[in-house]
């Protein structure tokens, strides 16, 4: 990864991952909300069941997530854009610095994205969960073309 030019991930990349994240995720919600009404007999509308499948779908979100995180740095809506989760170190964040970066970018995203928009302003480029749990996304770089090897160089003699 330190071989690799990387620059912080602007807040286009950010949304960009986010909107391609919301696809498996909405899978996910569907597969969720079917059981519940299977289990339920009919689509819940409220009530203690309608809170209990809320939780469940928030819970589903946050370890899609901080799984995807804690595994590689990236979920699959940020791979197409080259985005990693990294620590200022260029380290691997831990499992606490990963869920307070799920609650805190919840948040943000509550407050009508306030906490993305700030990166705009801020002079590192950060959002309010890059900063609340000491980690960073950044963009890396493509790889250069593969060298190709001395063997497959070497012409042949038919």
């Amino acid at each position: 990864m330190s071989s690799l030019e990387r620059s912080p991930a602007l807040i286009g990349w950010r949304l960009l991952a986010l909107l391609y994240d919301f696809f498996p995720l909405l899978a996910l919600w569907f597969v969720t909300a079917g059981a519940f009404t299977w289990a339920h007999g009919d689509a819940v509308r409220g009530g203690w069941l309608g809170m209990l499948e809320f939780c469940v779908l928030v819970a589903i979100t946050a370890l899609y997530a901080v799984l995807s995180w804690k595994r590689g740095g990236q979920t699959i809506g940020m791979r197409p854009w080259r985005l990693r989760v990294v620590t200022p170190a260029d380290g691997e964040p831990d499992s606490k610095a990963l869920w307070l970066r799920f609650c805190v970018g919840s948040l943000s995203l509550a407050v009508a994205g306030l906490g993305f928009w700030w990166a705009w302003i801020d002079r590192d480029r950060l959002t309010w969960h890059d900063r609340a749990s000491g980690t960073r996304m950044i963009r890396f770089s493509k790889p250069g073309p593969a060298q190709p090897e001395a063997s497959s160089t070497v012409a042949r003699k038919d």
